[in-house]
């Protein structure tokens, strides 16, 4: 499991020939570390005579940003297990009629699979940046550098995801998967990109 990994080892299997890991595990390592930017300013707004007003709804936050830092984490392994069932179908015979058609019919399902983990990285991504902005706009002041930068993690894995999601159905032969993961890809990239866009310009003038 490359959960399991070192940080070195992680790196220099993603540094390796190999084409897995890549983009989409480390865009879930992103969101990770996004979603536990926010527990940290959490944990560091907790208990703080200043923020006793926020302390409420900052242990809510905390337990749900923990809650999907292990789901953002499982997407690491669940991105390159999905890509090496692709890598399977496609490493199938196809010498005769039948092999090619079974053959097909593995890589389509495959890509599928291959394509809902990133959708899914998105959706988590989408659900990190509203628990992000709430410890960017009520957490604590010292930490906001740190909220600034679990949004951006957040937002640049949600981009990753994307880019991955659009490469696999540039592949896929059913129509209506297709068109339902595009617009699923565009609604919640747009959604993503205008909350840390709304969100930034207040972090850099508290800065």
């Amino acid at each position: 499991m490359l959960t399991t990994k070192t940080v070195n080892e992680f790196l220099d299997e993603v540094a390796s020939s190999s084409p897995a890991p890549g983009g989409g595990s480390v865009s879930a390592l992103a969101g990770s570390l996004g979603a536990a930017l926010t527990s940290m300013v959490c944990r560091l707004t907790i208990g703080k005579k200043k923020y006793v007003d926020v302390q409420a709804e900052m242990e809510s936050v905390l337990k749900k940003s923990e809650e999907l830092r292990t789901k953002l984490t499982s997407v690491i392994d669940e991105d390159t297990e999905a890509f090496n069932k692709v890598m399977a179908a496609f490493g199938m015979p196809k010498e005769a009629d039948d092999q090619k058609v079974a053959r097909n019919k593995a890589i389509q399902e495959a890509t599928k699979s291959a394509t809902l983990v990133p959708l899914k990285l998105m959706e988590l991504c989408e659900e990190g940046v509203g628990f992000a902005r709430i410890v960017a706009e009520k957490g604590n002041k010292n930490s906001l550098s740190d909220a600034g930068v679990s949004l951006l993690l957040l937002q640049a894995a949600a981009q990753g995801a994307a880019l991955n999601v659009r490469i696999n159905l540039a592949g896929l032969e059913d129509k209506k998967f297709h068109d339902e993961a595009y617009e699923k890809v565009v609604n919640v990239t747009k959604k993503i990109d205008a909350e840390v866009a709304e969100v930034t310009p207040s972090v850099l003038a508290k800065l």
